[in-house]
């Protein structure tokens, strides 16, 4: 009963923290890109970048299995490289919770990035830093309350990602079975008292997660 429990919970708190990472290494070199220069087209990819945040799960979940799947170009090559496809693996559901985590890391990030002032950033290049070091030694830490919102909020969407993973990643218990997808299992089949562990549980690292946020905001 036990392990049936935490099985669930510990796979999504592990596939949000890798998602995470990746999410925030991302969002913090593309946020600062966007927000920093100006091209033609930027409107559209910016656009491309916030639709996970609108489009339903479902659709998400199927475009990941058209763009991974084994008819696919890159699924081919992902299933040659790996000797096994992506579709139904853990690494689908990280896939998947990146995808949708990533908008609120991306906008979270550019926004902070946008508010920094740019004659530090000019009087930091007087002094001799280089770009690398003018990104983590000055852009970063100005724009850091905004990126720590960023953070938290695509850990706790990672951590309830449910549509697109079901879909792309499955629902093996043990494997690719998170939270969201074990709660509606349980409901399914009439385990109203597993799903209301499950469901608490989730209230309660969502709840955490966003006295993080508003902590982060009243620091700043």
């Amino acid at each position: 009963m036990t392990d049936h429990f935490w099985d669930p919970v510990i796979l999504s708190i592990e596939i949000a923290i890798v998602s995470g990472c990746i999410v925030l290494v991302l969002g913090l070199f593309i946020g600062k890109f966007m927000a920093k220069v100006k091209f033609k087209g930027k409107a559209i990819i910016e656009t491309i970048f916030l639709l996970p945040l609108v489009l339903p799960p479902t659709v998400v979940g199927f475009l990941l299995l058209v763009l991974f799947g084994k008819q696919s170009p890159i699924g081919q090559l992902i299933e040659w490289v790996f000797h096994q496809p992506i579709i139904f693996t853990w690494w689908a559901a990280v896939l998947a919770a990146t995808i949708v985590a990533f908008p609120l890391m991306y906008q979270s990030a550019k926004t902070g990035f946008e508010e920094v002032d740019g004659d530090v950033e000019d009087a930091a290049r007087v002094d001799g830093a280089n770009k690398f070091q003018l990104f983590l030694f000055v852009s970063i830490p100005l724009a850091l309350k905004s990126i720590i919102s960023g953070g938290i909020l695509s850990f706790a969407r990672a951590l309830g990602e449910f549509g697109a993973t079901l879909m792309f990643a499955g629902n093996i218990p043990g494997k690719t079975q998170t939270t969201p997808t074990a709660i509606y299992v349980a409901i399914d089949s009439g385990n109203m008292h597993m799903a209301w562990l499950w469901v608490i549980s989730m209230i309660a690292i969502s709840f955490l997660m966003l006295v993080c946020v508003q902590l982060s905001k009243s620091k700043g």
